[in-house]
Order: C-alpha cells, then sequence, then structure tokens
C-alpha cells in the first residue's frame, strides 16, 4: 500500500464517523407503537405519536406552553427543595440522591406551583414532574401543594392539578404519608368556600398521589391511556393470582367504571378547561 493510498483510507474513516456523529436526542421511539418520529415534529404535536396517538410524559414547562396563555404563568415557592430530616439510606443516602436529581434535571423538586391565565382568566396551577424521583410526594411537594389550595382559598381563583406521580416518596417515611391527609384536609376547607378545583390524571398517577388529591377534584380529567391507580397491575395479579382485564387501570378503563368524568386529547384539553372554568368557576365576578 502506498502512502498516499494510506491518507485515502484515514480520510474516508474520518468521513464515516462524521456522519454518524448524529445527535441521539433528534428522534424518538413511540413505546406504543415503536414508530420512530422527529422530536421537533412531535413537539409541535404537543408530543402525540402522530400514528398512534400515544401521549408521551410531558415536562411541566410543556405543558405549561401547551394549556396556557402565552407569557402568564408567574412560579411561586420555586426555591423550596427537600431535606433529608431522616438520614435514610437505601442503595444510596437519600442527600445524595437529592444532590444528583437537581444536577441531572436542573429542578428542585417534583412539582411546579404558580398562578396562570387561561383564556384571560387566571387561575392557580400545579403540575407535577414525573421527571424528578418519579413525580413522588415528599414534605415539599405536599407543602407547595397546600399554599396553592390555600392560595385559592383566599383569592377565590380555580385550582388545576396536573398529576403525574409514583406516590410517596419513600425516603421520607410517614412524612410522606402525612401529606396525602395535609392536602385532603386543605381541598376540603376549598370546597367548603365553593372553589372549583379541576384534577388533570397524567400518567401514571398512581400511590398517595392517587389515594389522596388526585381523586379529589371536582371534575376528573384524564389524559388517553393514563395508568391511575393505588397498587400497580403487576402488583395486583401477583396478589389475587389472577389475570387482569385488558386496559385495567388506564383512564379509558376508569371512564367506563365512572372513576373519572371525562377522557381528553391534549390537543383538546385547552378548550375543554376554559369551557369548565367558565361554566363551573362561581367567583368569578371576584377577579378580572
Amino acid at each position: 500500500m502506498s502512502i498516499l493510498d494510506w491518507f485515502d483510507k484515514k480520510k474516508k474513516k474520518v468521513k464515516s464517523t462524521d456522519k454518524l456523529n448524529i445527535p441521539g436526542n433528534l428522534w424518538l421511539n413511540c413505546p406504543k407503537c415503536s414508530e420512530v418520529s422527529f422530536r421537533k415534529d412531535l413537539e409541535n404535536n404537543m408530543m402525540v405519536c402522530m400514528s398512534c396517538g400515544h401521549h408521551f410524559r410531558i415536562s411541566p414547562q410543556q405543558r405549561i406552553a401547551y394549556t396556557f396563555d402565552t407569557d402568564s404563568f408567574d412560579e411561586h415557592d420555586g426555591d423550596l427543595e427537600p431535606t433529608d430530616f431522616l438520614d435514610f439510606v437505601d442503595t444510596e443516602p437519600y442527600v445524595k440522591r437529592i444532590q444528583k436529581t437537581k444536577k441531572k434535571t436542573d429542578k428542585c423538586e417534583a412539582i411546579v406551583t404558580g398562578t396562570a391565565a387561561l383564556n384571560g382568566k387566571k387561575v392557580n396551577v400545579g403540575i407535577m414532574d414525573f421527571s424528578y424521583m418519579g413525580g413522588s410526594m415528599g414534605a415539599v411537594v405536599g407543602e407547595k401543594l397546600t399554599r396553592l389550595i390555600e392560595k385559592s382559598v383566599n383569592d377565590k381563583l380555580p385550582v388545576i392539578v396536573f398529576t403525574m406521580s409514583g406516590g410517596a416518596r419513600m425516603q421520607e417515611g410517614i412524612v410522606s404519608l402525612m401529606q396525602m391527609a395535609k392536602t385532603s384536609a386543605a381541598l376540603s376547607r376549598l370546597n367548603q368556600e365553593r372553589v372549583l378545583y379541576i384534577s388533570v390524571l397524567c400518567d401514571p398517577t398512581t400511590g398517595g398521589t392517587s389515594a389522596s388529591f388526585a381523586m379529589l377534584g371536582d371534575v376528573q380529567i384524564a389524559e388517553p391511556g393514563a395508568l391511575i391507580s393505588f397498587a400497580g397491575p403487576r402488583v395486583i395479579e401477583q396478589t389475587i393470582k389472577q389475570k387482569l382485564p385488558a386496559g385495567f387501570q388506564r383512564a379509558e378503563f376508569l371512564l367506563e367504571h365512572g372513576m373519572v368524568d371525562m377522557v381528553v386529547e391534549r390537543k383538546k384539553l385547552r378548550d375543554m378547561l376554559i369551557n369548565i372554568v367558565s361554566i363551573l368557576d362561581y367567583n368569578e365576578d371576584s377577579y378580572g
């Protein structure tokens, strides 16, 4: 082999490597139908598969952009962060898990709360985030949600909460379970004031979250295909030693059995929320 042939071969190798150096986040594979889609196309379609209609899990920022008026969201209590008050250790110390999750997600907790406008009308909003420790509910999640509800008790603005959670956070023990009672008690006060509460159940909504504030809405809306349960289907099958019905614990199954009021596609959710708020907001005259 001549020296020129050797250089030509090296050149080809470099070109071949450059062609393969494509960012891996440009394409997404649908977990339901396996269709591969360009990420930008999915984002333009509100992260819903163009082939089968599967609703991808989305971030609070995406949900705000898809649902509420542009640049209307004002975040509350964004600086609250969890504390390892039990010195809990499983595969690693909880304090280390908190630090790693914050660095990985650039987020402080598994819920974002604030005030936004919905077709010009102000509403108080809570949006859970599955990317932060599976959307688990600890002391800070319960505190932020309770503050949001108490704000509505005072200002009479409707509350809309988007749930996406694996349940109570085990690293916080009984304190995480206390948030179930805490948020439910706050919603009881909200109900006494006749302030509208809309719960939007996203995939997944399970465990202590589903057993408390998630299922206490005046109106219960679910996204298509969302898993909504206390114990998961695999746990139930292993416990009762029986095969569960097709689609068990999915949004459509719950609708058939009267556990939710409606299943609404993401593209239609904003209009549906606008209609519900305009019809059921008893305190509409209390704000402009």
